[in-house]
């Protein structure tokens, strides 16, 4: 040992190869995870894999309020447009949020229209065979059931459409930057140039 150095005093008997954390099993995660989503398709079968229906509903906050995802649940108002009770609704495969608000007409008839397609398309399967009650399909309706695989009636993302004008001679002499000053300036003096003539109409009068 030489010099102003630290004296070497290294406990190496602390078994470190057991606190490492590896992650050398993901391919059979990835099998345990194929086979886990059979398994279970084939315990709910005939009802999707992919759960119950879902609202279409707008990201919260300004940075995502114009993006569309699936929502919690459907509102009371929704399932009475679309005729059906509340609860009857979470037995046939359809999510209800009761703390759920419509905020827009649009998102509602959107929503109401969603369930209609959905209870337009539904098979019901009796709880006893022999017996049929009222709401369940026909028997010949069964023969041809096949399991929804993945998400269904995924959200439709619409994309803006924009319309191609032929630029005029007008439209490039218009300077826009000079405009919008302008008519900033106008609305700040609004006030103090109402109130200028006002008192001018007045001393005219007198």
């Amino acid at each position: 040992m030489k010099h102003n150095n630290v004296i070497p005093n290294g406990h190496f008997r602390k078994s470190w190869e057991n606190n490492v954390k590896t992650n050398f099993n993901q391919p059979a995660m990835k099998t345990r995870r194929r086979i886990a989503r059979q398994t279970k398709a084939v315990k709910i079968f005939p009802r999707p894999t992919a759960g119950p229906l879902r609202p279409v509903v707008h990201g919260q906050t300004i940075k995502y309020n114009m993006k569309l995802r699936t929502g919690k649940g459907f509102t009371l108002e929704e399932l009475k447009a679309a005729g059906i009770p509340k609860k009857l609704a979470p037995t046939i495969g359809i999510s209800v949020d009761h703390h759920r608000k419509n905020r827009s007409l649009e998102g509602f008839q959107s929503n109401v229209q969603r369930l209609k397609t959905y209870k337009a398309k539904l098979v019901i399967f009796p709880r006893h065979a022999r017996k049929l009650k009222a709401g369940d399909s026909a028997p010949e309706d069964f023969s041809n059931v096949t399991q929804v695989q993945g998400d269904h009636m995924h959200v439709v993302r619409e994309k803006p459409t924009m319309e191609l004008v032929k630029l005029t001679s007008d439209m490039k002499l218009f300077k826009a930057y000079d405009k919008i000053r302008l008519e900033g300036t106008n609305k700040r003096h609004a006030g103090a140039r109402a109130k200028m003539a006002a008192e001018a109409e007045k001393e005219e009068k007198k």
